[in-house]
């Protein structure tokens, strides 16, 4: 697409610059700028994140606060334009933002090693820690009950009532299987009803590639996608690294005998993550770690499921059973996950 020229203008963009698509990502659409300096650009999809301004909102908040009480933390924040303004509207509605480039970083889509998964859950695990103390009430929900499995289940069941028979049909299996696992409802409602985790402000969104790496050392840099950086649960953050890593395919596998729990990048995680959290946890957290993982898992499941039986209304498919396939495969490792821990 071609860059609206208001938003040129406002981040004082040159005719000469360079845009060229960057990411893996399927909401936002994002470019490499190179001009006199090189950035980042993004445009929001307000069909997702109906509220951008709380996106703004909560970032500059804990970059605020992290500026007084963790200076020496890289929290990555939105450049303004020449009125101030950090989101840009374009004539179409929707607002783009504009990222210095931090230079010498990089991401990555595949994890290949324990120590890639280490660092990962080390850069997130800091930026829940730098923000423990923080006021959780200043910070509004860019999107309503993300997290929440006894909401998604429910989701679940009102999809199922209004779909198609033929649709019912083709997932019946996957069904049952959701039907099944209903117990981590009744977990997950009983551990939030005991108030025994404390609510933090959590990333939300903890896949590998939205951490920056050192290029040269793999350490890592700084969290990055933070439009859903917003109050809750350590078992959200810590449970999406599980989701998205122990396993050795992504949640677009076909084939479900590949799908296999690693030890080595489930201690990994918990390790790196542990390193960071262990003093800002209280020891009724930690025995809900390994609650985390199925807890992350189950959900993913219950929306691609339930999208697949409203007719594929809100993940971006390919093929026709492409969320059935995705249902498939993060039940099977949920089972996976329900013996290993």
């Amino acid at each position: 697409m071609s860059i609206p020229a208001s938003i040129l203008s406002a981040f004082n963009l040159s005719d000469q610059a360079v845009f060229n698509p960057i990411g893996s990502g399927h909401i936002h659409q994002t470019f490499l700028v190179e001009d006199k300096k090189k950035y980042v650009l993004q445009r929001i999809n307000i069909n997702v994140f109906t509220d951008p301004e709380a996106i703004a909102t909560n970032n500059r908040i804990a970059a605020d606060f992290l500026t007084v009480h963790h200076p020496e933390y890289l929290f990555l924040t939105a450049l303004r334009d020449k009125n101030g303004n950090e989101l840009v509207y374009a004539e179409d509605g929707f607002p783009w933002r504009l990222y210095p480039l931090i230079e010498n970083t990089l991401t990555v889509d595949v994890l290949t090693s324990s120590q890639e998964a280490y660092e990962a859950a080390v850069g997130f695990a800091r930026l829940a820690k730098n923000l423990n103390d923080v006021d959780c009430k200043l910070f509004k929900p860019t999107l309503d009950r993300f997290q929440d499995l006894g909401w998604r289940y429910k989701q679940f069941e009102d999809a199922l009532a209004h779909a198609r028979p033929e649709i019912v049909a083709l997932a019946e299996e996957q069904i049952n299987q959701a039907k099944f696992f209903h117990f981590l409802v009744e977990e997950y409602n009983s551990l939030i009803a005991s108030r025994s985790l404390k609510e933090r402000i959590t990333h939300n969104d903890t896949k590998i590639n939205n951490i920056l790496f050192d290029k040269n050392t793999k350490k890592a840099v700084c969290v990055i996608d933070l439009d859903t950086l917003m109050p809750g649960y350590f078992i959200y953050d810590l449970g999406d690294m599980v989701r998205t890593c122990v396993s050795p395919v992504s949640e677009e596998e076909k084939d479900i005998t590949k799908i296999a729990f690693r030890k080595e990048m489930y201690d990994a995680i918990i390790e790196g993550y542990l390193s960071e959290m262990n003093n800002y946890m209280s020891a009724e957290e930690k025995k809900a770690i390994p609650f985390a993982g199925k807890m992350m898992t189950y959900i993913m499941a219950l929306r691609f499921l339930a999208d697949f039986l409203r007719g594929n209304t809100y993940y971006h498919i390919t093929y026709p059973d492409q969320n059935l396939v995705r249902a498939r495969n993060q039940l099977t490792f949920l089972a996976i996950l329900c013996k290993h821990t």
